[in-house]
């Protein structure tokens, strides 16, 4: 394990901008519209540090690099700004991209605070190196197994892709389920048609549908498919993953993608701090900022108090972690070890059940809270 104090960094004291490299999906087959809503997060906070003196009178300069959810390009991009000298590496939404660029950022000694990927193991081992906003699949997961509970769903079918994220939800979920009455059967998505689902559902006997798939394919499909079932009318069909979160889902479905819940990172109520940082991300997105959008404005708060507070050295960064303590748009934030995650982890971002109101699919309503 690498460890802080094994590596040597140059510290800025030449007035040159203290660098941050920003990992975001901006094109497919990324699902771009996080990406942006990330982006304008981190984009929004590095101007605020900088309208307010930067980080002891030196500006932050936020270096993007497009993801578009591969992996070896996320890795390709580590090692670039890696050599362009940045203090650390923040972002990403995609969990099996943010573990290959967690590994890498580790391997090379350079601090990586993820956003958004909430994929428990992020890490193979534990490093001092990363740290996460996002709250871990395991918890947040079991959350949404809850609520599938309380709603009286104990029979569950998911519609999976082949994917690490996708393996470690479906695991969550069947382990919390069945030690509570439940079951979980799996279809698989690349091999059924829409319609080949919903016999497979009719089959199963399933009351609810988990779309543990990309968006908006197949997703999509499958919902109309699902809608346009008679036989499924009484079906739940839900996304913890967060794909109706975004207003392209509504654009592409209408009323049918209304009624699905799905998991965000939200508190109940803001405060004035969360209030007025979501008027400026609304103002810049041209829309409601989404959980998403938020994870990157408080990424680069911590990230700004832990360069003010330690040092923009590498090593120094990377030690603050268990020490920063932030006021965040969405509670306050504090890094401690959790058990059974390598990384320094925020327990815990705020966890909300919502969906899209069948009566006006533009409103959110809050179904559990965990």
């Amino acid at each position: 394990m690498n460890t802080p104090s094994s590596r040597h960094e140059a510290r800025h004291t030449d007035g040159s901008p203290v660098r941050l490299g920003a990992l975001v999906p901006l094109t497919r087959p990324g699902w771009v519209e996080a990406g942006r809503h990330l982006l304008a997060g981190l984009q929004l906070a590095v101007r605020e540090v900088n309208d307010t003196g930067g980080i002891d009178g030196v500006p932050l300069e936020l270096l993007v690099r497009d993801t578009a959810a591969d992996p070896e390009r996320a890795a390709a991009a580590v090692d670039e700004l890696a050599g362009l000298g940045v203090a650390a590496v923040v972002g990403e939404y995609h969990s099996v991209v943010a573990r290959t660029a967690a590994a890498r950022a580790d391997s090379l000694g350079v601090p990586f605070l993820c956003s958004s990927a909430v994929l428990d193991a992020l890490t193979e081992e534990p490093t001092e190196w990363v740290a996460r906003l996002a709250p871990a699949q395991s918890r947040c997961w079991r959350i949404f197994a809850d609520f599938l509970l309380a709603a009286g769903r104990r029979r569950i079918a998911v519609a999976t892709q082949p994917s690490v994220y996708w393996a470690s939800g479906t695991r969550v979920l069947r382990d919390h389920l069945a030690s509570r009455g439940g079951s979980v059967v799996e279809l698989d998505a690349t091999a059924l048609t829409p319609e080949a689902l919903c016999e497979a559902l009719v089959d199963h006997g399933a009351t609810a549908l988990l779309l543990l798939v990309g968006s908006p394919e197949p997703a999509v499909p499958v919902v109309r498919a699902v809608r346009g079932d008679r036989r499924l009318t009484e079906l739940l069909i839900g996304a913890p993953a967060g794909q109706p979160e975004f207003a392209e889902w509504a654009a592409a479905l209408g009323g049918d993608g209304a009624g699905i819940p799905f998991l965000r990172y939200l508190p109940e109520h803001f405060g004035p701090l969360g209030e007025r940082v979501g008027k400026e991300l609304a103002q810049r997105l041209g829309e409601a900022p989404s959980f998403v959008a938020f994870e990157g404005w408080d990424t680069i708060t911590v990230l700004a108090e832990a360069l003010r507070s330690h040092g923009t050295d590498r090593s120094a960064v990377a030690e603050s972690w268990p020490r920063v303590t932030v006021e965040g748009t969405r509670g306050p934030i504090r890094f401690s070890r959790a058990p059974g995650i390598g990384v320094w982890q925020w327990t815990w971002a705020p966890i909300q059940v919502v969906d899209r109101d069948p009566a006006e699919p533009d409103r959110f309503r809050v179904l559990h809270a965990g």
